[in-house]
């Protein structure tokens, strides 16, 4: 069955968003978005001792009212500042220069866009993840529409059978609309399976580039790929369905 995800382009995500990266025969980036402030698209978490601190890019006019896709930063100065939080990050990682080399290509893109993508492509072929899966964009897809309308237009435009979606869904699709279509809402299972970090703690909240850095080669053996079928998900979740 074919599954499908659809997510808004985001900088360096954390590791379970490539377990749901890992399930996908079709990869859509919904790249015509209008952008929210507060989210992660131009923001991640890295760690900086014990605590966690954010590396942000700042927006030329705050991004208010504007396409993902037509997105800007403000001066370059953050690209400087922003390797300069992630080397304090890593200093004792054994593999900082592989997570490097990550952050270097995707900071290289000319737009903004394209960096934001870089993201996610960069780190996922360094983990050896969706070699074989369709990349699309939604601007170039011509589908319009808004909420879970456009998401199930979208699955149906790929002949998607299943659909695989973070949490954040829940609140909003309609999920017996998807299976009158033949489409299957699974939610994802994150696995969040624990890597070294230092001080003793512990958190998955942060950049795949810290699972990257810590342990390398082996950072794909810590993504464990599974979903709950929609009903699983709202009962265990206690969602309203």
């Amino acid at each position: 069955m074919s599954a499908v995800v659809i997510t808004q382009p985001m900088l360096f995500p954390w590791p379970g968003f490539f377990e749901q990266l890992m399930l996908a025969d079709t990869f859509i980036y919904l790249d015509d978005a209008q952008f929210s402030k507060g989210s992660f698209t131009n923001r991640i978490q890295v760690l900086r001792g014990n605590e966690r601190a954010w590396m942000t890019i700042p927006l030329a006019g705050k991004g208010s009212f504007q396409k993902i896709s037509d997105l800007s930063a403000a001066g370059d100065d953050w690209k400087a500042s922003h390797r300069a939080l992630l080397c304090q990050s890593l200093i004792d990682a054994p593999y900082i220069d592989d997570a490097l080399a990550i952050f270097d290509a995707a900071y290289s893109r000319p737009s903004l866009i394209e960096l934001l993508i870089a993201s996610i492509e960069e780190p996922a072929r360094y983990l050896g993840i969706g070699t074989g899966r369709r990349i699309l964009r939604t601007s170039g897809l011509g589908i319009e529409g808004t909420s879970w309308h456009r998401v199930l237009d979208l699955v149906l435009s790929q002949s998607g059978q299943r659909y695989l979606t973070g949490h954040g869904a829940a609140n909003y699709l309609d999920h017996a609309a998807f299976e009158a279509h033949g489409v299957a809402v699974e939610y994802m299972n994150y696995s969040r399976t624990r890597w070294p970090q230092p001080g003793g703690s512990f958190t998955p909240y942060v950049t795949v580039l810290d699972l990257i850095a810590r342990t390398g080669p082996a950072a794909h053996r810590h993504l464990n790929a599974a979903t709950l079928g929609w009903r699983d998900f709202l009962k265990q979740e206690k969602v309203p369905s």
